[in-house]
């Protein structure tokens, strides 16, 4: 089922017919672009501190193999352009860090020993932060099966298309 509250990107719309008639809004058009994967050092940077490091170097990993799992689907799916690439940046930024708040709920448990008494984990109050944020990018990107029945996949680009036509 389509988000109602979203708009459908304009081309769909005359694809797909107006039968209530109302008036078209244009859409910005965004230049297809291949994405590069980014420099994940820079965002997980390295630590002193052996345990953090090994988190770090995880949480590399985790968000390069997500981001080499999605952006392919995306690029063919969705037509991602370059203004997309921080929200994919994001998106793969919350898949490590709740990899990483699943390992230690998994090492820690779901209560700890604090000073005021048992208190719950503070990595499943992030982990539930994080899987918010999840969830919109994957229904922005339209990478959910419910999301996708509301997007069409863009035309392949034939260079004799002129959108001032």
């Amino acid at each position: 089922m389509a988000d109602r509250y979203r708009p459908k990107p304009a081309l769909q719309v005359m694809r797909e017919g107006n039968p209530g008639k109302k008036a078209i809004r244009e859409g910005v058009v965004i230049p297809r672009a291949v994405l590069m994967e980014p420099d994940w050092s820079a965002v997980f940077k390295s630590s002193k501190s052996a345990s953090v490091e090994a988190e770090n170097a995880r949480c590399r990993e985790m968000a390069s193999e997500e981001w080499r799992r999605i952006v392919p689907i995306l690029e063919v799916s969705a037509g991602i352009g370059e203004v997309d690439h921080s929200t994919v940046k994001d998106l793969c930024v919350c898949v490590a860090r709740i990899d990483q708040c699943e390992r230690e709920l998994s090492e820690r448990g779901l209560m700890v020993t604090a000073e005021r008494g048992t208190v719950k984990n503070g990595a499943a109050t992030i982990a539930g932060q994080y899987r918010s944020q999840l969830a919109r990018y994957i229904r922005e990107l339209g990478l959910s099966p419910s999301a996708r029945t509301a997007i069409t996949a863009p035309q392949p680009y034939d260079g004799d298309d002129d959108i001032w036509d």
